[in-house]
């Protein structure tokens, strides 16, 4: 199940009527992304796996199940508004619930499905794992 703020973004996808206008629309989400100060952009925040670079960062809120909040940056408009996205749908929000998320179901509705190039599909769930995988160690730790 999608948050709030994940299904106002697919509804927000979906009144557009072809893909040039929801890629459009996708580089603009980027564009308002906070940029990664530099000192930011390590080795050990970098994620493996994407064509353009990518850095992904996590803050874990203790509690019961912890909250976290992801911040990411990359090099590309594309990637930057596919970060956009899963910030809308991870970023926020309890441990538990991250790893409840179905962002294929997110990813079908918007239509990214359809329109990435398997390069930019792996570096996606490349991202997703990341996510997902700081999640499940913030549980493990709260329990």
């Amino acid at each position: 199940m999608a948050n709030a703020a994940t299904e106002e973004l697919i509804e927000n996808f979906s009144l557009f009527d072809d893909w040039e206008e929801r890629y459009a629309y996708l580089i603009d989400l980027g564009r308002k992304l906070p940029d990664l100060p530099e000192a930011e952009r390590t080795p050990e925040s970098k994620v493996e796996g994407c064509m353009s670079q990518v850095w992904l960062l996590s803050e874990v809120e203790p509690g019961h199940p912890p909250v976290i909040r992801y911040r990411a940056d990359s090099d590309s408009q594309i990637v930057r508004g596919l970060i956009a996205v899963l910030m809308t749908a991870y970023s926020g929000e309890t441990a538990d619930r991250i790893i409840a998320t179905d962002i294929n179901d997110i990813f079908n509705r918007i239509g990214l499905d359809r329109h990435l190039s398997p390069n930019r599909r792996n570096g996606f769930y490349a991202m997703v794992q990341r996510i997902s995988d700081t999640a499940a160690q913030a549980m493990k730790a709260s329990s």
